[in-house]
């Protein structure tokens, strides 16, 4: 247990190759620094606010030191004008060991979520002496041939909002997260829109968070799954209209001894029933040095 959780939010700054004067990044701790260090990094659009607070404390309580930040165009941390994106998923993942260095971590337990897949997959083929496992959350392979995004996402997802309408931006988000969810009977409207909420009014560029990671290029096509040496977690949502399931087990399939949890009732999210699942699951596959423990419900 520890007596001390989160230690507020502060701005790092990183060198960058591709910003002369660097990035500031907003980064937020929970735990002991001493515990093994668990990095948090989210998907397009998304802010360190939607790895919930509550969430990473509950981790920080399992002996881990939980990470989350801001990424590029998301929250307090550096902002691109809307559509022009002045990095790649490559600069995204030197933030992340920027992070690291920043907080004197050697090694890091990764968990990607979504778009952050491909961040995760540079990160274990590039850097495999900081990644001591490997998480995957709501993400793919990218390989042809798997399920398209369900018509039911595209139907519920709203026409994008005038980005100076803030109330307009929240209820777009909202319903997009709802979309998102893939009819989850664990989809709470109440408590994503007091988040989202948060979320715009600490955002630099809402505008820019709307569309300047889907207009980044991935620079990483050179990596394989295959290549991946570090224990990896796959877990994946049953409802999920995104990436449906069958994303979650080419991903399982493609990296060598991977192991899938499928989050049953949850949609492209993690909605707060599921909290003890993932946790449990993360908190085993990162424990005792071993990312490799066996799982109750993998597969």
């Amino acid at each position: 247990m520890t007596d001390h959780l989160s230690h507020g939010e502060k701005l790092i700054h990183i060198a960058a190759e591709t910003e002369k004067g660097g990035v500031e990044l907003c980064v937020e701790t929970f735990g002991d620094p001493a515990d093994p260090a668990i990095l948090l990094i989210d998907g397009a659009s998304a802010s360190m606010l939607w790895w919930e607070a509550e969430l990473c404390e509950q981790i920080a309580r399992g002996g881990r030191f939980v990470i989350r930040y801001d990424n590029r165009d998301t929250g307090r941390s550096t902002s691109y004008p809307p559509g022009q994106p002045g990095y790649t998923y490559t600069d995204l993942a030197a933030d992340a060991l920027g992070i690291l260095d920043a907080l004197h971590v050697e090694r890091a337990h990764v968990v990607c979520r979504s778009m952050a897949g491909g961040l995760g997959l540079i990160l274990g083929v590039d850097h495999p002496d900081r990644v001591e496992s490997l998480t995957f959350v709501s993400t793919s392979t990218g390989e042809d041939g798997l399920p398209p995004s369900s018509d039911e996402l595209a139907a519920g997802i709203p026409a994008e909002p005038d980005p100076a309408d803030s109330d307009a931006v929240v209820d777009y988000v909202v319903a997009s997260a709802k979309a998102c969810s893939g009819g989850s009977p664990y989809f709470d409207e109440t408590a994503t829109r007091t988040l989202v909420e948060r979320d715009v009014a600490r955002t630099r560029d809402y505008a820019a968070t709307l569309v300047n990671h889907y207009a980044i290029s991935f620079d990483g096509s050179s990596r394989d799954f295959a290549s991946l040496k570090a224990p990896t977690l796959v877990m994946h949502g049953d409802h999920d209209p995104v990436l449906p399931l069958p994303h979650g087990h080419a991903l399982r399939n493609a990296i060598p001894g991977a192991k899938l949890l499928i989050l049953e009732g949850a949609g492209h999210d993690l909605p707060k029933p599921l909290w003890d699942v993932f946790a449990t699951a993360l908190l085993q596959h990162t424990g005792d040095g071993d990312g490799d423990a066996d799982l109750e419900g993998t597969r």
